[in-house]
């Protein structure tokens, strides 16, 4: 939940004039939640009924699982902050199970056999972190090896195109090895449109890959974790 003082905040800048935008750049908020805010006059959202006596709408469900890339957690932080719902973590979860919701038919996977030193992933994190007594947005950048679990991480107060090919380079430089396939997330970073297997990169970092003689490959959506030895292929 936003707190109550963040809210108020956002309300009364609003009333100056201040942009969307600008408000959520200065709060670490997103566009929509401020937006949601501002809706609600800056005061917290009215209390619901218990999430299990209210079942959640499988279409509204099945909107924001595409919104948010399958990611779970971010379901749960629109519900409440953009949706009102008071809903529990544990309730949502239960429901996308009963509904079907990310459940992948097992035709579309398949073990495959583990090779040391051939895939990489590559996945950023937000994290809001205290520097110096001010509450600040920083975004880790994390590479590993598949097989050795071999990591390199990096933070940064803002992360695009040309920091992703600047943190690539030092992290092939620091480990002297490139494995021949990297897995990344379905960021507009790298990707230029379409997902999963069906993704085609951006022709810039299709040029940077190739002088380390690799190549990208976007994972399919609700299948981001790699580590448990399981690859994903489309049937």
């Amino acid at each position: 939940m936003i707190e109550t003082d963040k809210r108020k905040a956002v309300f009364l800048l609003h009333q100056e004039g201040t942009q969307v935008r600008e408000i959520a750049r200065l709060l670490g908020l997103s566009r929509n939640t401020v937006r949601a805010i501002i809706r609600q006059g800056g005061a917290p959202p009215p209390p619901h009924p218990r999430a299990d006596k209210q079942p959640l709408d499988e279409e509204l469900l099945r909107r924001l699982y595409q919104q948010c890339q399958g990611r779970r957690a971010r379901m749960h932080e629109k519900l409440v902050e953009e949706e009102g719902i008071a809903v529990t973590y544990s309730t949502l979860t239960r429901r996308l199970r009963e509904l079907g919701i990310g459940d992948s038919p097992k035709a579309r996977c398949d073990r495959v056999p583990d090779e040391p030193g051939a895939e990489r992933q590559h996945d950023t994190s937000v994290y809001q972190v205290e520097l110096a007594g001010r509450r600040v947005k920083l975004v880790a950048s994390l590479i590993y090896l598949r097989y050795s679990k071999r990591r390199y991480l990096r933070f940064y107060r803002a992360f695009d195109r040309f920091k992703m090919k600047c943190f690539f380079h030092e992290a092939l430089m620091f480990w002297g090895h490139a494995a021949r396939l990297c897995i990344i997330d379905n960021t507009n970073l790298a990707r230029l449109r379409g997902s999963g297997a069906h993704a085609v990169i951006h022709p810039e970092m299709v040029s940077f890959a190739r002088q380390y003689a690799f190549e990208y490959r976007c994972h399919e959506l609700g299948h981001c974790n790699r580590k448990e030895n399981v690859s994903y292929y489309t049937s």
